[in-house]
């Protein structure tokens, strides 16, 4: 594909196999229409199978703005384990094209399909699986940066967080995933979540088994070394997922999960900046979230914005 091919397209369309390609995700009218407030659709896979889709608004309590279910079965072989960003974009005519990353068993999987506008699957959903060997894979994250109308300036790099302590980092150009590099020092990290795509470097709101709140940058620049900064020493031990989503210019809301109680709670932080950054409870979700694996959906189009929170 030429550069001038890719006008209008989308990082996702560029990514899924072969040209891959629930009613619309629930919130998306909402919010766009409370502009004091910023929102979240936060996505998840039921026990049964089932894409779900849930609006949040980052109101003191958070306010739910919907729930769509559906399609089911999208997954043979089971429910994923991990579920990574999963992106949604529209195809004609009142379709949407939907996917991303999965664990599900032993392997990664890359999978897609498209929908028409009740939420119904019109293609069989594409898994295709990148390789066996993630068992040790506690979390991992996307990030597909993109600059430009014609994309002249792209990468899509995956993370993952092992349970040794190592972040790895991928490079993904089509079906290749090449130029791996390893980050030691990370084994206080309990999870991590995406914060902040630039041309130069990525960076991730992460908590530790003690209870600490961090940043982590780490550069595109394979000689650079990472970048920790402490936002908080103590109380974030609980959260077991967190799931991050641009609010304004740098800011963030960010959502923590605790599996064994189903609960989750909404915070709003400013521009990430070690200890001064300010960190907002705004309390549990009225709901509760008994679903085997949580993610973050996002809108993937060249106008939609990139996580700036730090």
């Amino acid at each position: 594909m030429t550069r001038s091919d890719r006008r209008g397209r989308s990082a996702l369309v560029l990514a899924l196999i072969g040209g891959l390609a629930v009613g619309p995700l629930p919130g998306t009218a909402e919010a766009a229409g409370t502009a004091e407030f910023c929102s979240m659709q936060l996505g998840s896979v039921t026990a049964a199978g089932e894409h779900r889709g849930q609006g949040i608004l980052a109101t003191s309590p958070p306010t739910m703005l919907g729930d769509a279910v559906g399609p089911g079965d999208i997954y043979a072989g089971g429910v994923p384990r991990l579920v990574g960003p999963m992106a949604h974009a529209p195809v004609a005519p009142t379709g949407e094209l939907r996917g991303g990353w999965l664990i599900l068993g032993p392997s990664m999987y890359l999978s897609g399909y498209t929908t028409d506008s009740t939420g119904r699957a019109t293609d069989s959903v594409k898994l295709q699986e990148v390789s066996a060997g993630w068992e040790d894979i506690t979390a991992f994250q996307t990030s597909w940066y993109y600059e430009g109308p014609k994309y002249s300036h792209l990468r899509m790099n995956q993370y993952a967080l092992r349970n040794d302590g190592v972040i790895l980092r991928w490079t993904i150009d089509g079906d290749t995933w090449r130029d791996q590099r390893l980050y030691r020092g990370f084994a206080s990290v309990k999870t991590f979540t995406l914060i902040s795509q630039t041309r130069s470097y990525d960076t991730f709101l992460a908590n530790t088994f003690n209870g600490a709140l961090y940043t982590i940058r780490i550069p595109i620049d394979p000689t650079a070394k990472p970048v920790v900064r402490v936002l908080r020493g103590a109380s974030w031990e609980d959260f077991d997922t967190l799931i991050a989503e641009r609010c304004g210019q740098h800011g963030t809301i960010l959502l923590g999960i605790v599996q064994d109680t189903h609960t989750g709670h909404l915070y709003a932080l400013s521009h990430a900046n070690g200890a001064v950054t300010t960190i907002q409870s705004l309390g549990d979700l009225p709901v509760s979230l008994d679903d085997p694996a949580y993610f973050r959906w996002y809108l993937d189009t060249p106008q939609a914005n990139k996580l700036r929170g730090e």
